[in-house]
């Protein structure tokens, strides 16, 4: 029997099956996702997903639980923080990159036609 996966290689594996989507280490040690020049956001090891969202796509997230605030942005809306605890955590952080990467693939015309 092999190894179950890490948070963090659960989430690789997924978001990068994506199309266009590199993932690899940022400057300050985190593991981040791009498409294109765009980051739809990033992991700290197998605890935490950072983000950014647009003001109302955050405050709707924030309401329902989903996100909050980004420790470095404390009070800042946009930036936004999604603890990684348990499966059901993985799979809302996997939902939360998917969401940033449809809203920049919906605006990049190369992007959407290399997800069909």
């Amino acid at each position: 029997m092999g190894e179950q996966q890490t948070a963090s290689e659960q989430i690789t594996e997924e978001v990068t099956s994506w199309s266009g989507v590199e993932a690899g280490r940022g400057p300050r040690g985190e593991f981040a996702f791009k498409v294109g020049r765009r980051e739809i956001g990033h992991l700290h090891g197998d605890h935490a997903a950072h983000f950014g969202f647009p003001n109302d796509v955050w405050t709707e997230l924030f309401e329902e639980g989903r996100i909050t605030e980004h420790p470095v942005f404390p009070g800042r809306i946009g930036p936004a923080a999604r603890p990684i605890a348990t499966p059901e955590d993985v799979a809302d952080v996997i939902a939360l990159l998917r969401l940033n990467y449809d809203r920049i693939t919906a605006r990049q015309p190369s992007a959407a036609a290399a997800r069909r």
